[in-house]
């Protein structure tokens, strides 16, 4: 008992550490809100948000879809958001027909718009299907948003604002990834709706 409690503890106090450093970082703060401008200009001008990832990300990019569709912080006509990764039937036909990391790519050239955002999850930074699509959305004119974490394969990546959570655990990454999304979504609300 005495190791799960001293696990417990461990665990919670680097979402804690993980949390604090996310508070104090003014950039990536200061790239929070910008991120929140620019969805919140796309959706104004009928644009869309799209999000993408893969595991657990994948369930992120639904989750997070859900909040705007829906509502997040208090009743409000739905916003535009799609989670690319709900589509059993196109995500495997695009597996099978062109391969893996194809599924984003494709479904961006089908139903992309210039002046759409993209949310692009990838814990590790590395992922040849996120990779891709962020390429892709050079030439279709959408908007990149890289969400990662501290890893040094994340750096490379060529995207419009990267929002990278000060960690190299998938779980922390993927719990910053949450909050950060959540704090997007209220912005977005509150900028889009003027409260």
């Amino acid at each position: 008992m005495d190791s799960q409690i001293k696990y417990m503890s461990s665990y919670l106090s680097e979402v804690l550490n993980c949390m604090t450093q996310i508070e104090s970082d003014k950039a990536l703060q200061r790239t929070v809100m910008q991120v929140a401008q620019v969805c919140a200009d796309a959706l104004k001008s009928g644009r869309k948000l799209l999000f993408i990832g893969n595991g657990g990300s994948a369930a992120d990019c639904q989750h997070m879809a859900g909040e705007y569709v829906s509502r997040f912080n208090f009743d409000r006509k739905g916003l535009a958001a799609v989670a690319l990764t709900t589509d059993t039937s196109i995500l495997t036909a695009i597996g099978n027909d062109y391969g893996y990391e194809n599924v984003f790519q494709r479904q961006l050239e089908a139903l992309s718009c210039e002046g759409d955002v993209l949310f692009a999850y990838s814990t590790s930074g590395t992922s040849k299907n996120i990779l891709r699509a962020i390429d892709v959305c050079k030439d279709l004119g959408v908007v990149t948003i890289f969400l990662t974490g501290n890893r040094p394969e994340a750096m490379g990546v060529h995207c419009d604002y990267r929002i990278q959570i000060p960690s190299d655990l998938t779980p922390h990454i993927q719990e910053g990834h949450e909050v950060l999304g959540h704090l997007i979504c209220g912005l977005v609300e509150r900028l889009y709706f003027e409260k």
